[in-house]
């Protein structure tokens, strides 16, 4: 989860930082967060958001966590019960405390795959889709609109699966696929939050 926005608040650069859960069976618990560059972990104010929205629907579902980060949306699922989480995130550091977090919480739910996530889904999904899939890429990459298209185009989603899209205000021209249905929407600070579900063709 990085964010490029000036507004946000910025891990200090000469320290690495935490994230908390705020919810469910870890709740309170701070889990370290390396000091990488561009790396914004969300704030507690839009994954509490977030997950009032999916309060129903996280228990028991296989969740992917594309462009990880800190994992703050993957832990979050993974405390709310969610059946198993896979975080993909490029930066070989962040994804070790990742896997370093899961290790903590002692987690045999979960598991990171470090890797570009767009080459990730470019590939033909064989296994189980997932239920819950977050989507919140670097911004002004133009990574949201490439993700979507190939989560829906490679059978990443299950049948009604629903997807959670961050992006920065300023992006006017991503366009979701045809058959996902705009659900819930919030602009928070510089970001616009959308949740979408997958409607069966």
């Amino acid at each position: 989860m990085r964010k490029k926005a000036a507004k946000n608040k910025a891990i200090s650069k000469s320290t690495d930082g935490f994230i908390r859960v705020i919810s469910g069976q870890f709740r309170g618990r701070k889990l370290p967060v390396k000091n990488v560059e561009g790396l914004r972990p969300t704030t507690d104010r839009i994954k509490e958001t977030v997950f009032n929205w999916l309060m129903q629907d996280t228990r028991d579902a296989t969740v992917l966590d594309c462009f990880a980060g800190s994992g703050g949306l993957g832990f979050e699922a993974l405390s709310r019960f969610a059946k198993n989480t896979t975080f993909i995130e490029l930066d070989a550091l962040a994804a070790k405390q990742i896997e370093q977090n899961i290790c903590t919480l002692n987690l045999n739910n979960a598991q990171v795959v470090q890797t570009n996530s767009l080459s990730y889904l470019a590939q033909k999904n064989i296994n189980q889709p997932f239920d819950l899939v977050f989507v919140d890429p670097p911004f002004r990459k133009n990574l949201a609109q490439s993700s979507c298209d190939l989560l829906e185009n490679n059978q990443w989603l299950s049948q009604d699966a629903l997807i959670y899209v961050e992006v920065e205000i300023e992006l006017s021209n991503f366009s979701p696929p045809n058959n996902w249905l705009l659900i819930k929407e919030k602009k928070a600070g510089q970001v616009f939050c959308r949740l979408y579900q997958r409607q069966s063709n």
